[in-house]
């Protein structure tokens, strides 16, 4: 995406510093970066110039938080700043409703099946939830079957497509 002069000088030290919190990535799916995933929550700049960044991991143990800590930290001194600190904080928790619908795409275009509906930790209310099925990222089939419930990460179930025969991961609803 092209910004202009113009955009650039007039862009806030809050908007700039999101926006470069906004370009790390998750170490384990690339293709999504923390704003994507919705777990990048908010990004402070201090009169001295420093920054503190605040996440939220998917869930309490994940193994990707200190990874994600060193490539903000890095991201940031590229830029200039001198000082960042990165603040974890578990809640409220991190639910799949805080994932941009431009990051659920490229899950299904990286080939996990992004998640679907709302989560109950969303506050919803209404109707009893069904178990629906999931659509197959490769060919787009209803014909899936769940393999086992925790698939590469704790946050992913693996399936199975019936027709195209493909394993997949699938991104639950948290």
């Amino acid at each position: 995406m092209y910004i202009s002069d113009f955009e650039t000088r007039t862009r806030t030290p809050q908007q700039r510093a999101w926006d470069i919190a906004a370009t790390v990535v998750d170490p384990e799916i690339p293709v999504l970066s923390i704003a994507d995933l919705g777990i990048l929550r908010k990004v402070d700049v201090g009169t001295d110039g420093s920054v503190k960044v605040t996440i939220t991991p998917t869930y309490s143990g994940c193994p990707a938080m200190d990874a994600i800590r060193d490539d903000l930290q890095a991201a940031f001194k590229k830029e200039g700043y001198q000082e960042t600190k990165v603040d974890l904080v578990l809640a409220p928790a991190w639910t799949t409703d805080w994932m941009t619908e431009a990051g659920k795409q490229k899950l299904q275009e990286y080939g996990i099946a992004p998640p679907t509906g709302n989560s109950k930790a969303g506050g919803h209310t209404g109707a009893i939830r069904l178990r629906m099925a999931v659509k197959c990222p490769q060919c787009n089939s209803l014909n899936t079957k769940e393999l086992t419930r925790f698939g590469s990460t704790s946050c992913k179930a693996l399936y199975v497509c019936q027709d195209c025969k493909e394993p997949f991961d699938y991104f639950k609803v948290l």
